[in-house]
């Protein structure tokens, strides 16, 4: 098997550099109350994403701030999509600018994998004039990998036959699935590298990290990875969310904000017809610490009014820790999502004047633009842009 990971670099902040040659070599933030991506001549002074746009200028003062423009992106993102399926058909898109493409198949017609990936990299950057690194491995994890260390603008191929030697030295985050906390945990017990986890017995990773995570860095660390390329895979929840930026913000803000994406989300449900029975909210407090809640509804539903209904529960729920932490970011999801589009009536039967009002409110919105018609208390608020994704 033969996988390519073709991941954008800094892909916000490339097209922006692309579309005005004088930010072109210079440190760009894209972004307001907080960065949404930075340029590389940013990254190497220490700016990271979501980092606030403040902390941001203190770490890089001659950065250039440029708001984000969704429409731009997206579009680049179809455009190198496109070149994608003329490599191969067989191409499962992760996010807009990154994806795995399985091309084990295509050496009679078009080279080995490390021809193929450099011939994308020269098509991309001829097409569309951006910047691409492509990892080449048998796995999706290590292709993965491999284009993460190959960043930025690089191919990296990793051989059959040297597929640990690459792998174990590499520190623990690198693992999929390892983020602050599991690092946290492996480095106080000297767990640094790859190998030191491939060296680990599975019994001792489950009894240190639970049964799900133990297992599953065991299988990464000795690169077991059976995932093939899957094509046309829809995705497993609809979310939306909004940076608030620092300083404080009112309760009745941020439902205001919380109500607004309610209905992002639930107008992209309709237009995928796609039910979902669990509400998610996601909150990131003024100390950078996290919070997931959800509960799931008896059915699905795509319903703007149930939705809201049950994420206001939720975020009255929290508003002790709003209170207490302050916040910065507020985001919904509905996930268990359905494909047939058809949501089943249970008695007593639903108002229909909800599915109306939402289809007029979807008519009006589709013909006029999003911002047409909004709720009263976001008048004169502009939502955090919607950041293009794959369909839905």
């Amino acid at each position: 098997m033969a996988i390519l990971h073709a991941d954008l670099d800094s892909f916000y902040a490339s097209v922006e550099q692309r579309d005005d040659p004088r930010l072109r070599g210079r440190p760009v933030l894209v972004g307001g109350g907080v960065v949404l991506a930075a340029s590389y001549e940013a990254k190497a002074r220490g700016v990271r994403t979501p980092m606030g746009l403040a902390q941001a200028r203190a770490l890089c003062p001659d950065a250039i701030v440029v708001p984000p423009r969704m429409h731009a992106y997206s579009e680049a993102s179809k455009r190198v999509f496109e070149i994608f399926r003329d490599t191969t058909p067989l191409v499962e898109g992760i996010s807009i600018d990154e994806a795995f493409l399985d091309v084990s198949g295509l050496r009679r017609i078009r080279g080995g994998p490390e021809e193929i990936a450099a011939t994308l990299r020269a098509d991309v950057r001829a097409r569309t004039g951006l910047p691409i690194t492509v990892g080449v491995a048998r796995t999706k994890f290590l292709a993965k990998v491999a284009s993460g260390v190959g960043k930025p603008d690089g191919l990296l191929v990793v051989p059959a036959d040297g597929e640990l030697d690459f792998l174990h030295p590499l520190p623990v985050e690198r693992l999929w699935g390892v983020g602050p906390v599991t690092a946290a945990k492996l480095h106080a017990r000297q767990i640094h590298t790859v190998g030191h986890v491939a060296r680990i017995g599975e019994a001792a990773l489950v009894a240190m990290l639970g049964a799900g995570a133990g297992r599953h860095l065991h299988a990464l660390a000795h690169n077991h990875d059976p995932r093939r390329v899957r094509v046309g895979v829809r995705r497993g929840s609809v979310g939306s969310q909004s940076a608030l930026g620092r300083g404080p913000h009112a309760f009745a803000e941020v439902d205001a904000v919380l109500a607004a994406l309610v209905d992002r989300v639930a107008r992209r449900m309709r237009a995928a017809g796609r039910p979902g029975r669990t509400v998610m909210l996601r909150l990131r407090f003024g100390d950078y610490t996290r919070a997931t809640r959800s509960r799931s509804l008896l059915k699905a539903t795509m319903s703007t009014r149930a939705i809201l209904e049950t994420a206001r529960v939720l975020l009255s729920a929290a508003r002790p820790l709003i209170t207490e932490r302050g916040i910065t970011l507020v985001g919904v999801a509905v996930g268990n999502l359905d494909g047939g589009g058809a949501v089943q009536p249970e008695l007593p039967f639903d108002d229909p004047h909800d599915e109306g009002l939402d289809s007029a409110l979807d008519a009006i919105r589709d013909r006029f633009g999003a911002g047409s018609v909004t709720r009263a208390d976001r008048l004169g608020r502009d939502l955090h842009a919607a950041a293009p994704i794959l369909p839905d």
